[in-house]
């Protein structure tokens, strides 16, 4: 696996800033809202689209929900006219919704777990995130 550049992780540092400024307020309304989880993007490795861009692929853990997410790795790409993108991963097919953070951002996401509220730290939140990403990028076969 290729390792990531610096600017890479300058901008998904970013990420996770603008999906708070985004959705945080709204996210601490939700009954599901962990006060223990912050936003968290981690686990990003490249991943080459089948229409040939380049994109970073790994999860996002918020205060309500843990999601394989996915940025186009091209800044100067236009973004997305549709909402959907189904991804074909090792371990199957995944549908991503666009999701905008901000006027010149965003990154598609899949949303796997929807209700964090039982994970008693953002440490357990990264752990879930490395075990989910392994699991994603397991083989079905090989799943146990």
């Amino acid at each position: 696996m290729q390792a990531l550049t610096g600017e890479q992780y300058a901008r998904l540092r970013q990420l996770p800033e603008a999906w708070s400024r985004c959705h945080l307020k709204d996210a601490k309304r939700d009954p599901r809202f962990n006060p223990r989880l912050g936003v968290d993007a981690i686990c990003f490795q490249l991943h080459r689209l089948e229409d040939g861009r380049r994109g970073l692929l790994g999860a996002l853990v918020t205060p309500v929900s843990l999601s394989l997410a996915l940025v186009i790795d091209e800044p100067s790409a236009p973004r997305p006219t549709t909402g959907d993108l189904l991804l074909a991963l090792p371990s199957g097919h995944y549908p991503f919704v666009f999701e905008s953070l901000g006027e010149a951002d965003g990154w598609w996401r899949c949303e796997l777990l929807d209700d964090l509220s039982d994970v008693g730290s953002l440490q357990e939140g990264s752990r879930l995130a490395q075990q989910l990403m392994e699991r994603v990028m397991a083989s079905a076969a090989s799943i146990p």
